[in-house]
């Protein structure tokens, strides 16, 4: 039986990895590590670049994690060649404290539509915790003429 992919761009790991290099998700240290049929992993280490002044992992970084996996599945799942997504709104709930190591997110879109999109992106610690519930919407436009 055939595979059944939500992705209408085609991308490796590499391609992917890519892409955070110069910016906010290189900075953060955010490396994606598998693409999945309807899912994207990426991880993010717990460090001085990602901790707030207490040493925890700040709530800042989490959601930084959960728009920049998002992201780059919205663009993913659509042509490029006519259409980009921007991000409406997110919002984060922060489960359990991390103070060192990696997080791993993993996002699945829960809505794929014309104009929206909606990503569920659940963060967890290296002990599979849930450290994050973070739920992303994106607008579908049109590149004009």
């Amino acid at each position: 039986m055939a595979t059944v992919t939500i992705w209408k761009q085609p991308a490796t790991l590499d391609d992917l990895n890519r892409m955070t290099e110069g910016n906010l998700m290189g900075h953060l240290g955010i490396r994606f590590t598998e693409i999945g049929d309807d899912y994207l992993v990426a991880t993010m280490p717990v460090d001085h670049r990602t901790q707030q002044p207490f040493g925890l992992l700040h709530g800042g970084a989490s959601v930084a994690l959960a728009e920049s996996m998002g992201s780059v599945g919205s663009h993913l799942c659509i042509d490029t060649a006519r259409y980009y997504c921007v991000g409406l709104e997110i919002n984060a709930n922060h489960i359990r404290s991390v103070r060192s190591g990696l997080v791993k997110g993993i996002a699945r879109p829960l809505h794929l539509g014309r104009r929206t999109q909606v990503w569920d992106i659940r963060i967890y610690d290296e002990q599979d915790r849930l450290v994050c519930i973070s739920r992303l919407t994106l607008a579908v436009l049109a590149y004009q003429e």
